[in-house]
């Protein structure tokens, strides 16, 4: 049996329905997954609305999901590093995660630590490299430099919140009151209410802006830029062109890294980075879920919880 939760049309969060399908076959440099748990990301309903339809061209009816954690059941002929057998996570890079059986690049997978249970492990593969990638590769943040990160009280948030203040940086973040607490707890130096304030009224000079939001809340954001800073969105790939005359700005698709997820987790592991998991649910709610992904939900990552 091979549960996928799809979409046969676009819509709401009736637009979600669970489906039987093959189990996939691991072609020669993947394994397949058998799915213990998934996280939920807004890219699921981002696809869902067809809010993205004219960015990403996916023939339907397609299977949500981007991340997952389970245990190895099969093995492609090319793949050596790892074992049936083996508890692994990561993400797929693209759609697909939402199944009980998942195909996917040996490559794109760590090794989930002893200490981490399924839940977390799956909590962490698209957060944990989007903030990285976002802050120090796309945003090449240093030590010492301000950044602002909007939305800062979600998974790619908390992450970047932490690896942000681990790298010297000073870290404002715009989120609901309710998650202050939280967020000063994570590293954060100055956490401002975006709901009762505006943040052009207390920030200037920023290095780095880590847009998580889109909308009017990038639109004003180029004004706290200093002169050399930059805005990198992952919420937003028409930031490219709406990047005003002498700013600079960057969209983030985030790059399954194996290796690089194998040391997040080792740091997750040992106690030096938190992960925060807002709710899980069953697959039989993950509808309803993903919808309160889109509508509000709670701090850190929801997650589906296959078994």
């Amino acid at each position: 049996m091979n549960r996928t939760l799809r979409i046969h049309n676009y819509g709401g969060a009736d637009a979600v329905q669970i489906d039987q399908t093959p189990v996939p076959q691991a072609g020669r440099d993947e394994v397949v997954v058998r799915v213990h748990a998934a996280g939920i990301n807004g890219l699921d309903w981002k696809i869902r609305d067809g809010a993205l339809k004219e960015v990403f061209q996916l023939p339907l009816p397609i299977t949500l999901g981007v991340e997952l954690a389970g245990v190895v059941t099969a093995l492609g002929t090319d793949v050596t590093g790892l074992r049936i057998g083996e508890r692994v996570m990561g993400a797929l890079g693209s759609l697909g995660a939402y199944a009980d059986h998942v195909a996917i690049a040996a490559g794109k997978l760590a090794r989930i630590p002893d200490a981490l249970d399924d839940v977390q492990a799956a909590a962490m593969p698209v957060a944990a490299m989007t903030a990285w990638q976002a802050l120090f590769e796309a945003g090449e943040l240093r030590g010492g430099q301000t950044v602002l990160i909007h939305g800062a009280s979600g998974g790619v948030g908390g992450f970047a919140v932490q690896f942000a203040k681990r790298a010297g940086a000073r870290v404002i973040a715009t989120a609901s009151a309710v998650n202050a607490e939280y967020l000063r707890a994570l590293g954060a130096d100055q956490v401002i209410d975006y709901r009762s304030a505006d943040f052009r009224e207390q920030v200037r000079d920023v290095a780095l802006v880590l847009d998580l939001v889109g909308g009017e809340t990038l639109a004003r954001s180029w004004q706290v830029l200093a002169n050399d800073g930059k805005i990198v969105s992952t919420a937003a790939p028409e930031i490219m062109g709406r990047i005003p005359a002498g700013k600079r700005g960057a969209w983030l698709a985030m790059r399954p890294d194996g290796a690089q997820l194998a040391e997040i987790a080792a740091l997750v592991a040992s106690g030096e980075l938190r992960i925060q998991v807002s709710e899980v649910v069953e697959l039989d709610d993950a509808g309803t879920a993903i919808e309160r992904n889109k509508t509000g939900h709670g701090a850190g990552k929801a997650v589906i919880k296959f078994q």
